[in-house]
């Protein structure tokens, strides 16, 4: 009796597997490398900005940073990033309004919690590790630096 379900079981999985839609890995892959190269050749088109108005590179690069992170908190409060990265998938989270969108949007889901235990408590659960890991590793950077020239 065993020996028959599971002959029927594996009946059932093989006949199932045949008729599973295959992925459109290919244009799955275009679209994440098109949405992700969109949202850097606009990063890059902002670094540009602030460098024609006099900044230095570094300087361009943190407002530039810092403009991406906005963009991509506002794109995801106005529910437009959730439309962008159904079409690029991860394209749509590697760039740093990916990280922008991630915190926005658990944030979001406590805003009936109150802005304080509910919207704020949330987000430093998605971006303290995030800071704490960058301040972490950047004093271990420092130190292995200043003892190789030391």
């Amino acid at each position: 009796m065993m020996a028959q379900r599971t002959k029927a079981q594996q009946n059932y999985q093989r006949i199932a597997q045949k008729h599973i839609p295959k992925p459109p890995i290919f244009r799955n892959s275009c679209n994440a490398f098109l949405v992700g190269g969109l949202i850097c050749v606009i990063a890059q088109a902002i670094n540009n900005l602030f460098l024609s108005r006099g900044l230095s590179p570094s300087e361009a690069g943190a407002f530039t940073a810092i403009t991406m992170v906005f963009l991509g908190a506002l794109l995801t409060a106005l529910g437009l990033y959730d439309k962008l990265a159904k079409i690029g998938g991860a394209g749509s989270a590697v760039p740093i309004t990916g990280f922008a969108n991630t915190i926005v949007s658990a944030a979001m889901d406590f805003r009936s919690e109150g802005y304080v235990l509910g919207m704020a408590a949330q987000m430093y659960k998605i971006a303290g590790p995030v800071i704490t890991y960058g301040v972490v590793s950047a004093i271990i950077a420092g130190v292995v630096k200043w003892i190789l020239v030391h």
